[in-house]
C-alpha cells in the first residue's frame, strides 16, 4: 500500500519515490480482511452498540446521503480531524477508514470524490479539492485549454471499516462526462463545471432528485445499500442518526 502524509499534492504520479509504505501486510492484517469478508459475504451476523459514523464537515455532502439514502442504513455524522493522504484513490480512501475507525471505536463509513481529466490521466483526480480553492472554476478549465478532449469522469469512494480490527471494504461510483464553463450556483464545490454524458446541464443546474439519481455518489451509495441488506449488520440506534 503506497500512501503517505501530504498537505501539498504538487508532484503526484511525478515519482515513485513520493510515495511511502506506511502499512505493511501482516498476519494480523489479513485475518481482519477474511474476518470483513466473511461478515460481508453471507457469514455470521454482526450487532453494534450504535449507529454507523459517516465522517463529514461538509454540510452539502451529508445532505445528498441523507437524501440518497434515506432510512436504508442507520447512521450519524461526524467531522473529523484525519490527515490529508497522499497515493491511489482507493487506498487513500481505505487508510482514512482506518484512522477513523480507530478514532470512533465503532463502524465508519468515509468517503473520498475524485474529478478525473482524461486527457490529464486522472489528474486533477483525487486533489481536486486543492486545485479548486487555488484556482477556482476558470483555472479547472485552464487546465484542458491546450486539449481539445474535454471528456472527464467523477468518481466517488466510500469506505466501510466495521471497527479498528476490521478491514475497510470500498465501494466505488463513476459518473462520465465533460469539463465546461462554470454554469450554475457555485455553493457544492466542482459541480458547475461538470456536465455528465447525456446531459445539457451541469451537476449545479440539475435538480437535486434528478442529479441524485445517476451522480457518481448516487451509483457508491447503491453498492453500499446494497452491501448493507445483504450482510445483515444490526444496529441499535436511539432514534438520533
Amino acid at each position: 500500500m503506497l500512501i503517505r502524509k501530504c498537505f501539498v499534492p504538487c508532484d503526484h504520479l511525478s515519482s515513485a519515490q513520493s510515495l511511502k509504505t506506511i502499512r505493511n501486510s501482516s498476519a494480523s492484517s489479513e485475518k481482519r480482511r477474511s474476518e470483513a469478508e466473511m461478515s460481508g459475504s453471507g457469514g455470521a451476523m454482526r450487532a453494534f452498540p450504535r449507529p454507523v459514523t459517516f465522517v463529514t464537515g461538509n454540510a452539502k455532502k451529508l445532505e445528498e446521503v441523507r437524501a440518497i439514502l434515506g432510512q436504508s442504513i442507520p447512521f450519524q455524522s461526524l467531522k473529523l480531524d484525519l490527515p490529508e493522504l497522499q497515493g491511489e484513490p482507493e487506498e487513500i480512501s481505505k487508510e482514512k477508514a482506518r484512522l477513523a475507525a480507530v478514532q470512533v471505536n465503532g463502524p465508519v463509513l468515509v468517503e473520498d470524490t475524485c474529478l478525473c481529466f482524461n486527457a490529464l490521466n486522472g489528474l486533477p483526480g483525487p486533489y481536486i479539492k486543492w486545485f479548486l480553492q487555488k484556482t477556482g472554476h476558470e483555472g479547472l478549465n485552464n487546465l484542458l485549454k491546450a486539449y481539445e478532449d474535454k471528456s472527464a469522469y467523477a468518481m466517488c469512494i466510500f469506505s466501510l471499516a466495521l471497527g479498528p480490527e476490521d478491514e475497510p471494504i470500498t465501494f466505488v461510483g463513476k459518473t462520465p462526462g465533460k469539463i465546461v464553463p462554470a454554469r450554475g450556483p457555485t455553493d457544492f464545490g466542482w459541480d458547475p463545471i461538470f456536465e455528465p454524458e447525456g446531459y445539457e446541464q451541469t451537476y449545479a443546474e440539475m435538480p437535486k432528485e434528478e442529479k441524485n439519481k445517476i451522480s457518481h455518489r448516487s451509483r457508491a451509495l447503491s453498492l453500499v445499500k446494497a452491501h448493507f441488506a445483504s450482510a445483515g449488520y444490526i444496529f441499535q440506534t436511539d432514534g438520533s442518526a
